[in-house]
């Protein structure tokens, strides 16, 4: 959904320069920031990469202590669940 910002939320956030705006839903209390839409995609583009760091330093330190599933069996199990023949 896209919403338009009404003129004083417009003027607020042009007030800011390059920064953010941060604002709060008056029923719920809920606290909300504005910002450019390139440093928000720029921002969730940093946390994903984050995120997928940790998730293979956490597979590695898994591996390196024998936890986790074997190779094969891994790929068996993917054979298995998408419905593919066991043989390689």
């Amino acid at each position: 959904m896209i919403a338009k910002l009404n003129e004083e939320l417009a003027a607020a956030l042009n007030a800011t320069g390059e920064g953010e705006l941060e604002v709060v839903d008056p029923l719920t209390q809920r606290t909300c920031f504005l910002v450019d839409g390139e440093i928000h995609r720029r921002a969730m583009d940093a946390l994903r990469r984050q995120e997928e760091h940790d998730a293979i330093a956490e597979g590695i330190r898994q591996m390196e202590v024998g936890e986790g599933e074997p190779l094969d069996e891994a790929f068996a199990d993917i054979r298995s669940r998408l419905g593919f023949s066991q043989e390689r």
